[in-house]
């Protein structure tokens, strides 16, 4: 009788452990914290019940501005600090998934330690970069295992901004700051 109640506490010991090493503030492809593929919008205030929540809405399918933003959902910690930004895949509709995270908190971070504050040279050395597209501010890296883009200022890249001179890898210092760092959800 001892050695099946001691084998269950060694199981409720063991999942235990597994959910104290997962973090809120996690990282991985599909999975930004407590958002995953599947949250939907109307999950967000119960998820972030201790955060405020700043609602930027469009006007949606209906509104007059052809060339409308998306909807934003602006998470700050109570003391102020913007953590994330969130877009959902259809306007003013509260069922509706998550298209996009941006995350501005470097407590968001990968099992790598890729976050906001990571410089390239980190993001090269624990992360497989697709591709680099250059804009007219920044170059844009590609990261498909996360789903994720990271944008860097041309300025930190020796370029002109509003160039649209193309960026390759080797043309990124090792010190480039990341300007955004955006998971995707699609």
């Amino acid at each position: 009788m001892i050695k099946p109640l001691k084998s269950i506490s060694i199981i409720v010991i063991a999942l235990l452990f597994v959910q104290c090493g997962k973090s809120k503030y996690d990282i991985e492809k599909g999975k930004v914290g407590a958002l995953t593929t599947k949250t939907k919008v109307q999950e967000i205030a119960t998820i972030f019940a201790n955060d405020s929540i700043v609602k930027i809405l469009s006007e949606g399918a209906k509104g007059e501005n052809m060339f409308q933003d998306d909807d934003e959902y602006r998470i700050y910690e109570k003391g102020g600090k913007h953590l994330l930004t969130i877009i959902p895949k259809e306007q003013l509709d509260s069922v509706s998934t998550i298209k996009s995270i941006e995350i501005f908190d470097d407590r968001f971070q990968t099992k790598t330690g890729l976050n906001v504050n990571s410089t390239f040279q980190e993001i090269n050395a624990n992360n497989t970069i697709s591709k680099v597209e250059s804009t007219f501010s920044s170059a844009t890296l590609y990261i498909d295992d996360l789903n994720a883009t990271i944008a860097i200022d041309k300025e930190d890249l020796g370029l002109k901004e509003f160039s649209n001179q193309k960026v390759s890898l080797e043309q990124i210092p090792d010190l480039a700051k990341v300007k955004s760092f955006t998971v995707w959800f699609n």
